[in-house]
Parts: structure tokens; C-alpha cells; sequence
């Protein structure tokens, strides 16, 4: 039977980590369908339809899914989940909004944030902030999945896969739209980034960040920071990187001002390069860390950010 996988997009674009998806379907065996929920997301539809792997796009173009609202959407998946073996998606806010809904409405376990695919029914996945795997393994018809993307290469834009619409399915009107409040930055988001400079504790304040800022501006990156630093009210919420934040892989991770407290180690610890700035030698930070540089932050980030 093919493989299902929800597409994140924005309408207009689709987001780098379906891609990574698409690699972790591409493991189970079976042909690949990608959903495209959305209002006016052809374009999006036309951007999944080039992944390779990919045999199918099915656009479901409609109001009701303008803001990919979990209820809308979740509807719409369990409407055509009989036809395939598994509902992927990106273990992203939006997909940890819409599968454990899935899950729940196919009576099916929810199997969360897999990092290697062993077999089509059985799965590895992080727990314990990392400290263990556990290999788990579904008996369910319907196997409902979300994938940690950095844990898989992004598939390659070397393909023209058709794209077919599929029926809209009624509004469960569970919820609506209001607003939305959206930060905007000319930097890469967090979990796309090829560079993540993150800041922690050690920054002192948030006026301090821009020391951070201005490197990030040369070498194109993204900022991220600690839960220590978000908790202070340094920088927002969505800077946040960790086990409760946001899961990243960079090429290159420079964790400035940061302990390394395990929480933030399992969102960053797969990262391919990561360099270390801190005052105490003894952070643990500096255990995963390829390059470490014990030095007041103050004036070893001038310092680089005059040679860059």
C-alpha cells in the first residue's frame, strides 16, 4: 500500500523539512503520496510534486484548510487514511498538531519523532532527552507517524510527479481562525539554517543578543537560544532551541554562553560542526562540542565579529 505524508507549506511555498519526510517514507517501501492542504497552494503542490520519491500529490484546495486548523485538516487525513499503510508527517508544530489528532480518531498508536526506520512497522525514536532509544513497533493498519527531519538527508527536487485534487471534506467547526501575530526576520528559520549561532544565560540580557545578531547578519544565520535565556525573557519563544523547543542540524552550531544542560543538548547534538564559547571550562557543553574557546563571551564575539 503507498505512504501518506501531510505537507508543510505556507500556500505559497513548501517548507524544507517535507523533503526530509519524503527520505524518511522513501524507507518503508511503497509508492510516496504527498497531501497539500491549503487555500491557493497549487504552488506549493507544484514545489512537492518535484521531490524525488514522490509519486502522487494530492491538493486539497479549500477555505477551510487556508490556516491548516488541526481539526479541518485532521478530517481530511483520516478521509483517505484506509487507502494507505502510513500518515507521515514532519514532527514540526504543525504536524504534532494534526497526527496525535489522526491517531486518536483512527484508534491508532501515536509513534512520535522517529529518528531511523528499521522496518515498514517497527521504528527507533529518542526518549529521555536523548539518553535512550526506544524501538518501537506498530500492529496498527494505519501506522501514524511524525519524523524528526534531522535525523534524514532532504530529498532532491529531480522529479515531475503528477498532481491530482481530491475531494474537500466537511468542517468539523471545532475551531476557527482569529489572528495571528507572525515575528518577521530576513534570517533563515531556525530548522532550516546551515548556521545557528544560540545564545544562553551567560548573554546577561537581551540588548546583549545583538552581539549575536550582528555575526548572524554576516555569516546568514539563524539565532537561536536556551531555555534559560527564553525563560529570562531575553529573546521569544520560537528562538528557543532544545528538547522543548526546537530540534536543529546545522552544518554549523555556535552555542555562545550556553552550559549545555541536557535539555538543550538533545536539540542541537546533531548538528555537524558545533563550536563552544564559555567562561567555565567545566561547562558540559563543551563534552559534544568539535571547537571549544574558554573566554568571556564579551569579548571573544567582538573579537570574531571583527574577522568575519
Amino acid at each position: 500500500m503507498p505512504i501518506l505524508i501531510l505537507a508543510d507549506h505556507d500556500n505559497a511555498s513548501l517548507k524544507p523539512v517535507t523533503a526530509h519526510a519524503v527520505t524518511a517514507a522513501s524507507k518503508l517501501g511503497g509508492d510516496i503520496h504527498l497531501l497539500v492542504a491549503g487555500r491557493n497552494a497549487a504552488p506549493a503542490a507544484e514545489q512537492a510534486a518535484k521531490l524525488a520519491g514522490v509519486t502522487k500529490v494530492l491538493l486539497a484546495d479549500n477555505a477551510a484548510y487556508e490556516h491548516a486548523l488541526a481539526e479541518p485538516v485532521a478530517a481530511l487525513l483520516v478521509s483517505l487514511a484506509s487507502g494507505y499503510s502510513h500518515v507521515l508527517a514532519a514532527a514540526t508544530s504543525a504536524g504534532k498538531n494534526v497526527l496525535p489528532r489522526v491517531a486518536a480518531l483512527l484508534d491508532a498508536a501515536m509513534i512520535s519523532d522517529i529518528t531511523v526506520v528499521v522496518s515498514a512497522d517497527t521504528f527507533e525514536r529518542p526518549i529521555y532527552a536523548g539518553n535512550a532509544i526506544a524501538t518501537v513497533q506498530s500492529a496498527d493498519p494505519v501506522k501514524v507517524v511524525t519524523v524528526r527531519t534531522t535525523a534524514f538527508e532532504a530529498a532532491t527536487a529531480t522529479n515531475s510527479a503528477p498532481v491530482e485534487s481530491v475531494a474537500v471534506m466537511a468542517d468539523p467547526a471545532l475551531s476557527s481562525f482569529v489572528s495571528a501575530e507572525l515575528s518577521k526576520s530576513e534570517r533563515p528559520e531556525l530548522t532550516s539554517a546551515r548556521i545557528v549561532i544560540s545564545g544562553g544565560r551567560g548573554m546577561q540580557s537581551g540588548d546583549n543578543f545583538r552581539l549575536l545578531e550582528d555575526i548572524a547578519d554576516k555569516l546568514g544565520a539563524a539565532v537561536g537560544a536556551s531555555r534559560a535565556a527564553v525563560d529570562a525573557g531575553f529573546v521569544p519563544n520560537d528562538h528557543q532551541v532544545g528538547q522543548t523547543g526546537k530540534i536543529v542540524a546545522p552544518e554549523l552550531y555556535i552555542a555562545v554562553g550556553i552550559s549545555g544542560a541536557i535539555q538543550h543538548l538533545a536539540g542541537m547534538k546533531d548538528s555537524k560542526v558545533i563550536v563552544a564559547i564559555n567562561k567555565d571550562e567545566e561547562a558540559p557543553i563543551f563534552q559534544v562540542a568539535d571547537y571549544g574557546l574558554v573566554a568571556d563571551l564579551f569579548k571573544a564575539v567582538p573579537d570574531f565579529a571583527k574577522i568575519i
